[in-house]
């Protein structure tokens, strides 16, 4: 349709527009749009009017064409312009006969055409003729913090409203003057979609026809301060790849999902007297394409090599680094902007869900890292996000982070506690993720969290201990487990913090489990240790049995123990080549017969020699090396046993299920221990020797008469090591030892872990 061909008479005088209104549409100044553009029913001379109102700043010429009731196309109406800016008005009833005064306009009743300078033109329906989506519901739940799906309800959503299909914008921005929605469809113009505030909630939303998946967006925004920024989505789906930052419109509601059984168990499953034993994978550097410029593989690559892999080495669960948008590589996804994005770099969303659905039909559960402890200062992110300190605390004492150069969030905020916990049920509704490892919780926890005196703002009681997180976490971990039994929340928390893996309804935060840093901090430091020296820092390795049933713990030798200048694990071991690996191995015999569930680094049980570094794969060429090689295998029989052996796993977080058999032959730097399951008769003898010299004669007390089998010898020749041990097993004698009436004879191998099999009846 030719706009100078449309069916009008002269162009009508503007109705009832006041210069203010108009002023402040220009100007990109408006918080309610809809008060002034889309239909309106106007008094003229004591007549009633409908006049339609359109702003477009690029446009020269504007014509509605009215569709009423039917498809056809009734008639076109041209529009005057009534401000040089690009405000245009036509008067429509006096066009259409069958309006009657006051009659409902229908969003459909009419379409725009816009034409421009340059010949072009753009027909659409009129966004200020749609209705609000949002209920008064939604607003009142969002403000008190209670909008647990929020995720629904802001960001951007593909919708149909009354037939046209569009997006709905939604975005949380209460001390804006003006919210705009702007992207590759507008030229990222500001001016042309202003956004409609709800009261006042600070909600802005718009629905826009015509728009679909793979739309392009940002939110710009206008504070009353003077404030102007290109913000991303805080509840966008997807994400442009960095360095762009733009996020991307796309429907996340079409996988089919074949986990039902999974998930089914997941809910009932008893995780804590469950064998688990997690291997930690940074996604963007397990295994890179070499042969094509070193490129990441997608997520649909990894579910076809790293979920084989996973299972072939006996690991229950892969828990991730963090693959939610972020900008800069070296972070490893720490450093979050899109916490609603999973990342582009490896694949659409829908790719990664496909990657967790394969997880789930292979019988591996899938764990995320989430970080609510802080977030980056990017300009497209949360930081200052509507001209004032949103998302995180206005004084630098509260708000800033000092080791990290990021910002802390203002957990005492209602919408602040609801953006996060809406995210965090979000990766388990919406990808079906079986838990969340929460980061840096430590810091979460303490107001003085390396800060100095001064630095930091005491509690309303004058303490250090930060209130408002504390109730946020208890408040997360309350609605997470009530909405989804069976998903864990597990605490990288490196305090004495009590209770931190307590039910809040017994005092505590209500996590899961929790990472033990200081049995990995004891552990390593004493492994590093000279074996001749060893037996001064006995202390360092019986430590953890103290505390060791006071939390649920899991036991990491995670990422962080191998970046940063603190060398990998191999390298951390005392000795030549043949102790670094022997020391290697113990470390790995002794840690999955110690009490708690298990995570490991990946490229750790391949023995790597290099800190990890995010550019770099997995030296995959070590599988063809036979002491490397070893350690896989190693890995691979430590994991088969902790499946199998229920004294392994059923009571990691009882005394019933430890005892101490030998803790203090601090002179030969031996300890000895027993597993034990449920069923006390079901138990385990572990024995280890953290010194590189053989010990015949050696003795120990068993709980039981008959022929101790040895299930495993870290110091086998099938592991490249020396081969000493005990011939497959070797039967108890009536010799009291140990406060026990039976023992055993051993020959303790040399820097080994030695498991025997108590006999049953």
């Amino acid at each position: 349709m030719s706009i100078r061909d449309s069916k009008s008479e002269a162009p009508v005088k503007p109705l009832d527009a006041s210069q203010s209104e108009i002023e402040r549409i220009v100007r990109a100044e408006s918080s309610d749009p809809f008060q002034f553009l889309g239909p309106h029913w106007l008094d003229r001379g004591g007549k009633r009017a409908l006049a339609i109102r359109a702003y477009h700043p690029a446009a020269s010429e504007m014509a509605v064409e009215w569709l009423g009731s039917s498809a056809g196309r009734r008639s076109a109406i041209a529009a005057e312009k009534i401000h040089p800016g690009g405000v245009f008005e036509a008067t429509v009833q006096n066009n259409v006969s069958q309006l009657r005064d006051n009659q409902e306009i229908a969003a459909t009743s009419y379409r725009l055409y816009f034409r421009f300078p340059d010949g072009n033109s753009v027909d659409t329906f009129d966004a200020y003729a749609f209705p609000p989506l949002l209920t008064d519901y939604d607003l009142y739940l969002s403000g008190e913090g209670t909008h647990y799906q929020k995720y629904e309800k802001l960001g951007a959503h593909v919708r149909e409203m009354a037939g046209v299909r569009g997006v709905h914008f939604g975005v949380w921005a209460p001390n804006a003057l003006r919210v705009s929605v702007v992207g590759n469809f507008n030229f990222w113009d500001g001016r042309v979609h202003p956004m409609r505030i709800r009261g006042e909630t600070g909600i802005w939303e718009l629905f826009i026809p015509g728009l679909d998946e793979g739309t392009l967006y940002k939110f710009e925004i206008k504070s009353r301060a003077g404030y102007w920024g290109l913000k991303s989505d805080p509840y966008g789906f997807a994400a442009e790849k960095r360095p762009n930052n733009a996020s991307v419109v796309v429907d996340i509601d079409k996988h089919q999902w074949d986990d039902a059984a999974w998930l089914a168990q997941r809910a009932s499953r008893d995780w804590l007297h469950s064998p688990m034993s997690i291997y930690e994978v940074h996604l963007g550097s397990w295994r890179r394409r070499r042969d094509d410029g070193n490129r990441w593989l997608t997520y649909r690559e990894l579910a076809d090599e790293l979920i084989p892999y996973v299972k072939g080495m006996g690991y229950t669960h892969v828990e991730m680094m963090p693959v939610m948008e972020h900008p800069l590589d070296k972070s490893w996804g720490y450093q979050t902007v899109g916490y609603f994005a999973v990342t582009s770099r490896f694949g659409t969303p829908e790719d990664f869900m496909y990657f967790v659905d394969r997880c789930h039909q292979e019988g591996i559960g899938v764990i995320l890292d989430w970080t609510p402890a802080h977030f980056p200062r990017d300009a497209h992110g949360l930081a200052f996000f509507d001209g004032t300190h949103l998302y995180e605390h206005a004084d630098p004492r509260k708000g800033a982070h000092p080791d990290w150069g990021t910002l802390v969030f203002n957990y005492g905020r209602n919408e602040v506690q609801n953006f996060l916990i809406s995210n965090a049920l979000f990766w388990i509704d919406k990808y079906h993720l079986d838990g969340l490892r929460v980061d840096a919780v430590a810091s979460m926890l303490y107001l003085d969290y390396s800060r100095n005196p001064g630095e930091w703002i005491p509690n309303r009681f004058g303490g250090r201990e930060n209130l408002e997180a504390i109730g946020f976490l208890k408040h997360l971990n309350e609605v997470l487990h009530t909405q989804h039994p069976g998903a864990l929340t597990i605490a990288e928390e490196s305090t004495s913090w009590p209770a931190v893996s307590r039910p809040v309804y017994l005092g505590g935060l209500g996590f899961d489990l929790k990472w033990n840093m200081g049995w990995m901090n004891d552990t390593l430091r004493f492994m590093e240790y000279d074996p001749i020296h060893r037996k001064y820092h006995h202390n360092e390795l019986t430590f953890s049995m103290i505390y060791a049933f006071t939390e649920n713990f899991v036991l990491p030798l995670s990422h962080d123990e191998v970046v940063h200048g603190k060398r990998s694990l191999l390298e951390k071991m005392p000795g030549d080549d043949w102790q670094k690996f022997a020391n290697l191995r113990l470390l790995f015999g002794y840690m999955w017969a110690h009490p708690g569930k298990k995570l490991l680094f990946m490229g750790s049980e391949l023995a790597k020699r290099e800190e990890f570094w995010d550019e770099a794969s997995v030296d995959w060429a070590l599988q063809d090396s036979p002491p490397h090689r070893g350690i896989q295998q190693l890995m691979a029989d430590l994991n088969r046993l902790h499946l199998q052996e229920p004294a392994l796993h059923e009571l990691d977080f009882e005394w019933a299920g430890f005892e101490w058999v030998e803790a203090n032959d601090a002179a030969n730097s031996v300890i000895a221990f027993q597993r034990r399951a449920r069923n006390q008769d079901d138990a385990i003898v572990v024995v280890c020797n953290f010194t590189p010299v053989i010990r015949d004669e050696y003795r120990v007390g068993v709980p039981r008469p008959g022929y101790y089998r040895e299930i495993l010898n870290t110091d086998s020749g099938y592991y490249w090591g020396s081969g000493a041990g005990n011939g497959g097993g070797i039967n108890a004698e009536p010799i009291p030892w140990n406060g026990k009436s039976w023992s055993i004879r051993l020959r303790l191998p040399p820097l080994a872990a030695s498991y025997f099999k108590c006999p049953t009846d």
